[in-house]
């Protein structure tokens, strides 16, 4: 039997989806929905700029589903938040930030109110001094002593509700992360070793190293020869060449804002605003004195940069330019960089023996070091958050698996045949890709902290695969060595 197709129209503040089988509908969103409460009915995503509410409800009286023609309304709600949340726990969420707003605002209030009296009582004081007695005055200091006592405890309150509702937000927040692809579920049924390459792309001149897609479907693929293109995800060709750089270009990401950034062997970071097929630089950031291997945007929105002069450099942004807030000192920072929580990032430092760093970004200082992991002296390792507890890291023949709350390796998995592993990226919650300089891709599973061999395409490049990326519509790219992007 044909799958149904399902059609996905947004028009003003509705979402129109339409499907040949009701049964196929009711699947797509019950089938995610019920892995965070098997009471839901309802359930949001994000689609552009905007949160989508699901109505799963699926009776005969759901006012919402029209059954005759398998169209289901919904209706579209402004966020800024770039990831899922199920509305009835978003609601509990909304309704306690609504809850701690009015707190903070009666607090403020009488706490106006409060400094009034005492501004009052000490003018009276200054005034009367001379006609109150030492009992008085003692009555008196003791009441502004009590006021300020109140004070301090209804301080200590609010913050203590303050850091509950953010416990409360983000905790929701990470356990919804399951459902982060509601809509593209293309990939559950992906098996590496039974594709071939749809397109065989040989628009570089050098080697592939980085890869990305950007939010409007596109994907992007930096190279030795020093350009970034940019391709039509619909034609499978170039829409724009950018050639900024004097050097190797080894990482490029799209930022929050929609902008590029890219770095360089050159020793420099380009940030490049995209407009459709023409783009403008905007600035070009020189703090590096060595090769720039990485680069991420933090979930702040600072900037974060590692390169072979063996230090990572933070950047904030003001009046749009990255501006360097501060840097650390490394025994060689050349490798994968991953912000791990919000207020952490984990980085691969490699000198004699590979050592890999937790750093608080709040107190900018190393925390935590796990020695001897097996990962490579070059730029390829890939981190990979395969959990909200755990860190994928590939290296030399190995995969190591780490729980980022306890900063311990929890196994090492060895990859028979491999030299390096080079790239690794999530195809689904359950699944993930990597590849390897013997020029296979493999397919695993992820089963709670260790990892099964699904499948492998073996020969799927003529030489070392540097990177993936999944780009949509059941497709991986994959770059390679030898120059050629395959779609897959």
């Amino acid at each position: 039997m044909s799958e149904a197709k399902v059609i996905f129209t947004l028009d003003g503040d509705n979402l129109t989806i339409q499907c040949s089988n009701m049964d196929k509908m009711r699947d797509i969103c019950q089938k995610y929905a019920t892995k965070v409460n098997k009471n839901i009915d309802s359930l949001v995503f994000l689609y552009g700029g905007n949160q989508i509410n699901f109505n799963l409800s699926f009776n005969e009286q759901a006012s919402s589903l029209d059954r005759n023609n398998n169209i289901m309304r919904v209706l579209v709600y402004e966020n800024d938040n770039n990831r899922l949340i199920c509305p009835k726990c978003g609601e509990k969420i909304k309704l306690k930030i609504e809850e701690l707003d009015n707190i903070i605002i009666s607090y403020n209030e009488i706490k106006d109110t409060i400094n009034g009296i005492k501004l009052s009582i000490d003018n009276m004081i200054k005034a009367s001094s001379n006609d109150l007695t030492n009992i008085q005055l003692k009555n008196i200091n003791k009441m502004l002593n009590i006021i300020n006592e109140d004070i301090k405890q209804n301080n200590k309150k609010l913050n203590n509700l303050l850091t509950e509702q953010k416990n409360i937000i983000n905790n929701t927040n990470n356990k919804l992360d399951i459902i982060d692809n509601i809509i593209d579920n293309s990939y559950d049924n992906y098996n590496i070793k039974l594709k071939e390459p749809l397109h065989k792309l040989n628009y570089h001149t050098s080697s592939i190293y980085c890869s990305t897609v950007l939010k409007d479907g596109r994907f992007v693929t930096g190279s030795g020869d020093n350009s970034i293109i940019i391709y039509n995800n619909k034609t499978f060709k170039p829409d724009l060449t950018i050639k900024e750089h004097s050097n190797s270009v080894y990482n490029v990401i799209q930022l929050s804002s929609g902008d590029l950034a890219s770095c360089s062997y050159d020793k420099t970071i380009k940030i490049y605003n995209i407009n459709g097929n023409e783009y403008k630089v905007l600035q070009t950031l020189t703090y590096h004195t060595s090769s720039v291997y990485k680069i991420i945007e933090l979930r702040n929105k600072k900037l974060v940069s590692c390169s072979d002069d063996k230090s990572i450099i933070f950047y904030f942004k003001d009046n749009n330019e990255y501006i360097k807030d501060y840097s650390i000192s490394t025994n060689g920072a050349n490798g994968p960089i991953i912000q791990t929580k919000d207020n952490e990032i984990c980085y691969h430092e490699y000198n004699n023996n590979s050592v890999i760093c937790f750093f608080d970004l709040i107190e900018r200082k190393i925390i935590n070091k796990i020695n001897n992991i097996s990962v490579t002296n070059n730029i390829y390792d890939s981190m990979l958050m395969i959990s909200n507890d755990l860190l994928l890291i590939t290296g030399e023949n190995k995969i190591s698996i780490l729980n980022v709350n306890s900063h311990s390796l929890i196994r090492t998995i060895d990859v028979s045949g491999s030299s390096y592993i080079y790239a690794a990226i999530m195809l689904n919650k359950n699944m993930i890709l990597t590849a390897d300089e013997n020029k296979r891709i493999i397919q695993w599973k992820i089963e709670g902290d260790n990892l099964q061999l699904i499948s492998k395409k073996e020969n799927a490049h003529d030489s070392y695969i540097y990177t993936l990326s999944k780009i949509g519509n059941g497709l991986i790219l994959s770059g390679s060595y030898d120059k050629f992007v395959k779609i897959w």
